[in-house]
Parts: C-alpha cells; sequence; structure tokens
C-alpha cells in the first residue's frame, strides 16, 4: 500500500512542473522544483536557478516568506533529494532544518556521490519525517540530462530529424530546405532551447551552413554548438563557426590547421579516429565533463546512423512532412546492408501528434544494433 496520498501526488506533480521549467536554466545542476504546503494549501514555491544561485529549497522559503508565511511545520514537496554538503551553496537540508519544517517528500534520491542518500539522513536525524520515492518515474524523466551525466557519465542524446513520409531527408543533390513547415521548425527551436548542446557533422555544415542557434526565444545563453569533423573539411568561414560558441571535435592533431578555427573563436577538441571519424563514446564522455546534461543531434544520415550503432541515442524526434520525393533521395539512417530483419533497429513509439501539417513521432531506442 502507498504510503503517499492522493494530496500528495498532486503537490508532487506541481513541484514537477516548477523543475522542468528550470531544466535549462540550472545545467549542469538538476532543475529542481520545490513546493511548501500547510493544510492542503500551497504557501511558497520555487525552482533552482542558475549555477551559483539558490537551490529549488531556498527560492520556495523565500516565496514562502515574501507571501507573509513561515515554513515552520510545513510539508516540502521537493522533485530530488535535498543536498546535504558545502558546494557553491550551501545544504539545503540544512536550512529545512533551520525553518522547522515537519515532513520533506522527495520524488527520489539523488545520486550524485556527494548526496545520495544522506540529505535525507540528516532531515531524519533532525527529527523531519523525510521520505522518498512519490512518482519517481516521472522525476527520473524530468530530471535525465543530469542523471545520464551522473549515473552514465554522457549526456542524455536526443536526436531530431525532418523527413518527408517515404524518410527522405534530403534529394539526391543534398537540397533539404525546406521539407517541414513553419510550425514544425518553430517547435524545433523550443526543443533546442531545452538543450545544453547540439551536435552535427561536416556534411551537415558543408551542405545546409546552417547556425544551430535559438532564433525564436531569448535564452540567457546559446546551446554550445558542436561540430564533428574528423579530418576538418569544412571550412572556418561557415556561418556556424560566427559568434564563438562552437566546439570543434576532430581526429587532426595538425595545430597548423587548427589556426584558422581557433582566429574565429572555436574552440578545437582532437580525439582518437574510429570508424571513420572521432571517438563518438569518448566525445560523450568529454562533453559530460564539461557538464553537458543534455544533448541534441542535428546531423546526416551518416553521423545518426554511427550513434545509433554506437548506442548512443536515448531518444529521437522525428517531424514527418505529407510529401514523397522518390528512392533516389537521401535517407534517416547510414548503416550496412542488413542480411536479416531479425538485426532491424527496434524502437519504442512514445508519442505521436500533428505540429502544424507535419506529423512529430517521439521514440526511444531498444538495444542498439
Amino acid at each position: 500500500m502507498s504510503s503517499f496520498s492522493p494530496q500528495d501526488h498532486v503537490f508532487m506533480q506541481q513541484a514537477l512542473r516548477l523543475a522542468e521549467a528550470a531544466t535549462r536554466r540550472a545545467a549542469p545542476n538538476p532543475g529542481v522544483g520545490c513546493v511548501l504546503v500547510r493544510d492542503g494549501q500551497i504557501i511558497g514555491e520555487g525552482a533552482t536557478l542558475q549555477v551559483g544561485g539558490d537551490h529549488a529549497e531556498i527560492q520556495a522559503i523565500k516565496d514562502c516568506l515574501a507571501r507573509g508565511n513561515t515554513p515552520r511545520g510545513a510539508t516540502a514537496y521537493v522533485t530530488l533529494e535535498p543536498c546535504s554538503h558545502h558546494g557553491r551553496t550551501p545544504p539545503c537540508a540544512e536550512r529545512l532544518i533551520q525553518e522547522g519544517l515537519a515532513r520533506v517528500v522527495a520524488a527520489m534520491v539523488d545520486p550524485y556521490h556527494e548526496v545520495s542518500g544522506r540529505g535525507l539522513a540528516m532531515l531524519r536525524a533532525a527529527g523531519i519525517d523525510a521520505r522518498a520515492g512519490l512518482l519517481e518515474t516521472e522525476a527520473r524523466r524530468v530530471h535525465r540530462g543530469f542523471l545520464s551525466r551522473v549515473e552514465r557519465q554522457r549526456p542524455w542524446v536526443t536526436l531530431k530529424a525532418a523527413a518527408t513520409l517515404d524518410g527522405k531527408t534530403a534529394l539526391l543533390n543534398g537540397k533539404s530546405q525546406w521539407i517541414t513547415g513553419p510550425a514544425a521548425r518553430h517547435d524545433v527551436q523550443k526543443l533546442r532551447a531545452r538543450h545544453c548542446a547540439i551536435l552535427t557533422g561536416s556534411g551537415t555544415v558543408l551542405v545546409d551552413n546552417p547556425q544551430l542557434t535559438v532564433r525564436d526565444f531569448i535564452l540567457p545563453q546559446q546551446p554550445l554548438r558542436v561540430v564533428l569533423d574528423s579530418r576538418l573539411v569544412t571550412p572556418p568561414d561557415r556561418r556556424i563557426f560566427h559568434g564563438g560558441n562552437t566546439l570543434l571535435v576532430t581526429s587532426s592533431a595538425d595545430l597548423a590547421r587548427h589556426q584558422p578555427y581557433l582566429q574565429r573563436g572555436a574552440e578545437l577538441m582532437v580525439l582518437p579516429e574510429d570508424a571513420g571519424h572521432a571517438n563518438l563514446p569518448m566525445l560523450m564522455r568529454h562533453l559530460a565533463e564539461r557538464g553537458i546534461n543534455e544533448l541534441m543531434i542535428e546531423a546526416g544520415a551518416g553521423l545518426n546512423g554511427a550513434l545509433v550503432r554506437a548506442g548512443l541515442v536515448d531518444e529521437a524526434i522525428l517531424y514527418l512532412a505529407p510529401a514523397l520525393v522518390g528512392s533516389t533521395a537521401q535517407g534517416l539512417f547510414a548503416w550496412p546492408a542488413l542480411e536479416d530483419l531479425a538485426d532491424k533497429q527496434q524502437v519504442k513509439i512514445q508519442d505521436v501528434r500533428m505540429v502544424g501539417a507535419d506529423i512529430r513521432i517521439n521514440m526511444t531506442f531498444a538495444a542498439p544494433l
């Protein structure tokens, strides 16, 4: 029998909504949500600010006090276990104790090694009823980027692609603008805005000359643009190198060839080559080390196929336009011909909906090929 009431579920759902909205700004920290409740009424709420700013619990306490309330004797609903260590900010568990909270409900235990149950233990030692596990599945979804970085040492990877109904992303000559309509392209802008970084390949840069920026919304910081170009074939005057905030990943250690990109403000990372391109698992580890929680892929069939085959894609968002272009056009995923249908890549459809005139399909991947 569940130890959580229907009312507990309602307030945790509100905390999860706050957390979802804070995910991008809080990175690389988790975007946590917190709701303070007394007598069935919300008396304060908050979510994690940018790195170095308040955590969700502190924001909720400040909101509570600003409303003329006191958190003493209240219940706190938090989407992740309150921290117990001194980092850039003091421990939230300690502040909850000082404020006299009677009960703390966390959606899940924080797997970060400096917390990992210690926050709940600190609260219990102070006589607070502290427990975890309410809507944990939903919390893991909201915190997927942070959890992936901490538990798997790589970002959560979302692959985005646009294609015709017959699965083609571009004509044989490379032309692809535009396959989908304006509503779908605006949806992609929202998708970019929630990611810490966007990865593309040299082929896409050569053919499309993209900026890979968020243009429909004002952000405190644009996602990091990552270009995978093992042999440095992309010209340094391409738009993706304008304005800095670009990481160029290559297997070329020739420092003289690096200079034109460095002069454009790009940062370079040299990784060993593997199967014709820079080592992909190593790239993911490096991105995690620099605090990238969620990575979006906007690339061509070659890089898409390599990432899926390597088991490095967690979900894909596919936009399908109501059009056909024939078998000679370019496809979504390039990999060697399969000899048996038993070797096909399985996916699980999570959501299907219309976005303007186009279909958006959200899917997750089963085991890699």
